[in-house]
């Protein structure tokens, strides 16, 4: 088995790679990312390269040199900081494409692409529990959301046209772990919780490890299809306050939109108006199908996450 993954030294790649490393001794994975790797690397199994997704010639010339069995598609190590969105676009959406269009070519048998929650995008009308039939909406004030949207349809696409290449496509929620860093670490952080007035704001969390397993088992099984990847139940913002012993302080949106529009300019804060519909409507994952149909139960559930993220953080936990 030869498993090609890209992004293979952001924070998921890296457990990947260590975990099919020692789980599979006799497969080789070919660990690429856009920013090189550290020694330690180097063992038997692992081969490392420095792969621009944006570049679609060097992705074609590594698929066919390469000849995997199986593409991991996951996020880089770099960060879109201070990209424009043509050059984000460039790497996420055109990435992808080149993936895909140079593993129909060299004949690769299955694609597993790490999406997002935030492909559903952030609307009143979600359903109070979102499953893989919702439709996928993105958002146009939300760049990561919208190219999500944009790389799940060109993955569609694919599979009506080419259906011998298997796609296993994940959409996780917030992602938790010993060594996460997100919203969550800076919402940690904050002396109170800021909600908004009349929205529950419920998160779903999967635990890292669990991604990892994930992915791995649907390389042992080479399997296809859609799951959202969440622990069982959901948190919202006042019960995320109680567990940080912190205020939870709701206002209401108008206000909350035209302070965050005052704020923003003046670099007193680094969110706009447009984040009331990240709070207001988060897309909150039902993982029924990931359990019965795929046959993967979640170690955590969101609440044990998000409390075993707190304990290996170093925090204090409250309730």
């Amino acid at each position: 088995m030869r498993v090609l993954i890209t992004g293979a030294g952001g924070f998921i790649g890296q457990q990947l790679v260590a975990d099919l490393a020692i789980q599979h001794p006799d497969w080789q994975i070919i660990a690429a990312d856009i920013q090189p790797f550290a020694a330690h690397w180097l063992k038997p199994n692992i081969e490392t390269l420095v792969l621009d997704l944006s570049q679609s010639a060097a992705v074609q010339q590594v698929v066919a040199n390469c000849l995997p069995d199986a593409i991991v598609l996951l996020a880089p190590t770099s960060t879109t900081t201070g990209m424009c969105e043509a050059q984000v676009q460039a790497l996420e959406v055109g990435g992808t494409r080149s993936l895909v269009q140079a593993a129909q070519v060299n004949g690769v048998g299955q694609l597993i692409v790490i999406s997002s929650a935030a492909a559903y995008g952030y609307y009143p009308e979600n359903a109070e529990w979102i499953d893989e039939d919702q439709p996928l909406r993105g958002h146009p004030n939300f760049v990561y959301a919208k190219h999500k949207r944009e790389v799940e349809h060109l993955l569609a696409t694919a599979r009506e046209q080419h259906p011998q290449l298997k796609q296993l496509i994940l959409r996780p929620g917030t992602i938790l772990g010993k060594r996460a860093h997100n919203q969550i670490n800076l919402l940690c952080k904050k002396r109170s919780v800021l909600g908004i007035r009349g929205s529950r704001s419920r998160f779903v969390f999967i635990w890292d490890q669990d991604v990892v397993s994930i992915i791995r088992q649907g390389l042992e099984q080479a399997s296809s299809g859609i799951y959202n990847l969440a622990g069982d139940g959901a948190l919202s913002l006042a019960e995320i306050a109680t567990i940080l012993g912190k205020p939870y302080r709701s206002l209401p949106a108008p206000l909350l939109s035209l302070a965050l529009r005052c704020l923003k300019p003046l670099g007193l804060s680094e969110y706009g108006p447009e984040q009331l519909d990240f709070l207001r409507y988060r897309p909150v994952l039902a993982n029924r199908r990931l359990k019965e149909q795929f046959g993967y139960q979640p170690r955590y559930s969101s609440r044990e996450a998000f409390l075993a993220f707190l304990t290996a953080q170093g925090m204090p936990v409250y309730a």
